[in-house]
């Protein structure tokens, strides 16, 4: 090896060495340096005050409807029936002719008995005048005094006879009416129980079909010893009584639902409530009487049924998804003071809508915890974020006569 090969490998042996140390005290460096934890930023979670809000309380009750009328048709005359005016299940009108039945005979007694009435009527006129004659030949004594009471005797019979014709006249007359079976009131009726060419009312009254009147149409409900309790002292912050409800026709308005899945879109008043109490249940009956012109309510149905039993003027309400329960009872999620969450035991009321009734244990300042609640545990710091409660569901119109406001939780 020359000397110049020599110094260049023994420069480059040097340069490795010097990079290796640098390598080295860096890694020694990283060695004593200590590891330090970063903790992860607060969670987001959505708050919302409480909605305030005045709130109708309820009492609830399950129901059945039925038909306000229901009317047997049959046939009061013997005949064969000849038509059928109607389509099985037809909305008909007061009036309107269903069925028929063989109206000759009948017609014929009509006839008759004008005619006979027409002869009653001229004999009664004959025997006037001869009553007539005999009294004035009676004054001037040339007719005996019994002549003259023969013939008044004769002239009472003939007036008899023509009341007997009239009589008979309206007798006939009223079994040609009993030939057209009308519609007694606006209605719907079933199907009909009788064909065409069938004879009828033969061994007496024959049913044809049976009329229901659906527009209104009644619901029937009872209530317990409890809720009449609650009526009472709602009805007594009006100065009234079950008996004034009864005998004043105070009619309160009742809301009505067909299932638990659906809202209150049917609204009446009660209008009959029972003077006595059912034995056997301790129950009372009421009914409430409702518009159905779209006949979307049908006899028979059950139904839910609600009745306004008071009112807060100002109640607190959260999304119902905020409500959480734990062995306590039920809770809430309060962002406090320097953003750490605090769990609230709170009282409930009804549930309007997607909305809970908050009755005890919040108050409208705090931030209830609505979104991410999963990430919200009690005494965790948070980074809330500023969001709104659900909307209330719109209120009906305010019905006359409705209870007075009263504090409280209905009892359902």
């Amino acid at each position: 090896m020359t000397g110049k090969q020599g110094r260049s490998a023994a420069g480059l042996r040097r340069s490795m060495v010097a990079a290796f140390s640098v390598v080295a005290g860096l890694m020694v460096a990283g060695c004593n340096q200590k590891n330090q934890y970063v903790a992860p930023p607060p969670a987001k979670v959505v708050v919302a005050p409480p909605v305030q809000a005045p709130v109708t309380l309820y009492a609830e009750f399950t129901g059945n409807s039925a038909a306000a009328s229901t009317v047997t048709l049959e046939a009061r005359v013997q005949g064969f029936l000849t038509a059928i005016d109607y389509a099985d299940g037809e909305a008909v009108k007061k009036g309107r002719v269903l069925f028929e039945i063989e109206q000759a005979q009948y017609q014929a007694q009509v006839d008759l008995q004008k005619a006979q009435l027409e002869s009653a009527k001229a004999t009664e006129e004959n025997s006037r005048r001869q009553y007539e004659r005999q009294a004035a030949l009676g004054l001037k004594e040339v007719s005996s005094q019994r002549q003259v009471e023969d013939a008044k005797t004769t002239l009472d019979t003939a007036r008899a006879q023509v009341a007997a014709s009239e009589a008979n006249l309206k007798l006939a007359e009223t079994s040609l009416a009993y030939t057209t079976i009308r519609a007694p009131f606006d209605g719907v009726v079933t199907r009909h129980l009788v064909d065409v060419g069938a004879l009828v009312g033969s061994t007496g009254a024959t049913k044809l079909a049976t009329i229901l009147q659906v527009d209104p149409i009644y619901i029937y409900f009872t209530m317990s010893e409890q809720q009449q309790i609650d009526m009472r002292d709602s009805l007594a912050k009006m100065g009234k009584t079950l008996k004034s409800l009864r005998e004043e026709e105070l009619k309160m308005p009742v809301e009505v639902a067909l299932s638990a899945e659906q809202p209150y879109q049917y609204s009446g008043r009660i209008d009959y409530v029972a003077p006595n109490l059912e034995t056997g249940t301790g129950t009372l009956q009421m009914r409430a009487a409702l518009e159905n012109k779209d006949v979307a309510l049908v006899p028979g149905m059950f139904v839910r049924v609600r009745v306004p039993v008071g009112k807060i003027e100002t109640a607190l309400l959260v999304n119902d998804t905020a409500v959480l329960s734990n062995q306590v009872g039920s809770y809430v999620l309060v962002v406090g003071a320097n953003n750490v969450v605090e769990q609230r035991q709170v009282e409930t009321g009804p549930v309007e809508g997607q909305l809970r009734v908050i009755t005890k244990g919040l108050s409208a300042t705090d931030k209830v915890v609505i979104g991410s609640i999963q990430r919200a545990g009690a005494g965790t710091t948070v980074s809330p974020v500023e969001g709104a409660m659900a909307e209330r569901p719109k209120a009906a119109s305010p019905a006359a006569n409705a209870p007075a406001a009263a504090s409280g939780k209905a009892n359902p």
